[in-house]
């Protein structure tokens, strides 16, 4: 799949997804959709990524969707590719396109640092928020707007905000609709830092290269899965079986002898396992349909 609304680059284990409609400051349609799932696709099925980072570019990150169609941008019998097209629920009712990302990204088995270096508005900030990591440049903008356009918060942002931010701190954002810049978000827990706009792909790609160096791709995988299921988990009994399962499977694979060997001798670490081929079974189906 050739893309043209999104630039997918791999260079030295990390990748870097843009948001390529600069013109129309990013703005969310159903080819971008598309080419996000295969992207992140690519990103699972090749072992030489071990980290990911989601931009856009010019001067916006992503303003939103498309609202080039009007009043009935939303109107999923004449918009249904706004949607999800043919991929319905169980009652036929078409999937809200923005949450088959979100999802997608969630289930990513490598950590994803979004890079806000502009305007993140609608879809163009709840998408991300299956991200593990967000940093924002200072000018960047944030906007949970859907009460303002008569439609409801998407991208399963219903479960993915509160999580992040809270109840209160986000249906102050949600029912107000208001927009607010990158100290609000990082107040709010919406961002972990705000930097300078040069300086914020260079920060983004520090942390995805210290992942990269020092970590076993295979324990990032499954610590990840771990996080975001434990976030839902009945109880920390439920948590602790999940642990101690991994923690069987992985305490006597390649990777942890050479974690602890490479520790003890002093140098760095060069992990064996492959995440396509040697991930745990008891790793979290996580998000599941």
């Amino acid at each position: 799949m050739s893309y043209t609304e999104i630039v997918h680059e791999v260079r030295d284990g990390i990748a870097t997804v843009t948001l390529n409609r600069p013109d129309r400051m990013n703005a969310y349609t159903s080819t971008m959709r598309a080419e996000l799932l295969d992207a992140f696709d690519r990103i699972d099925a090749d072992d030489a990524v071990r980290a990911v980072v989601v931009t856009g570019a010019g001067r916006a990150f992503c303003a939103g969707a498309d609202l080039e169609a009007g009043g009935d941008t939303f109107n999923q019998e004449r918009s249904r590719d706004m949607f999800a097209g043919d991929d319905v629920l169980d009652d036929g009712t078409p999937r809200d396109g923005g949450g088959t990302v979100a999802l997608r990204i969630a289930r990513c088995l490598k950590p994803v640092i979004g890079a806000f270096n502009g305007a993140a508005v609608g879809v163009g900030v709840t998408m991300t928020l299956p991200m593990d990591v967000r940093f924002a440049a200072e000018k960047a903008k944030f906007g949970f707007v859907f009460a303002r356009r008569g439609i409801v918060t998407e991208a399963a942002s219903s479960w993915f905000l509160p999580r992040l931010v809270g109840i209160s701190q986000a249906m102050e954002w949600a029912a107000t609709g208001r927009v607010f810049g990158a100290d609000e978000a990082l107040r709010g827990g919406l961002v972990s830092r705000v930097l300078p706009p040069d300086e914020l792909l260079p920060a983004a790609y520090e942390l995805a290269r210290e992942i990269a160096d020092n970590t076993s791709a295979v324990s990032v995988a499954a610590i990840r899965r771990l996080m975001w299921s434990g976030l839902s988990a009945p109880s920390p009994w439920d948590a602790h079986a999940a642990d101690s399962r991994l923690m069987a499977a992985l305490g006597s694979a390649a990777d942890a002898a050479e974690g602890v060997t490479s520790f003890l001798e002093k140098r760095p670490p060069s992990f064996p396992l492959r995440v396509s081929a040697d991930l745990p079974a008891d790793v979290p189906d996580w998000p599941v349909r």
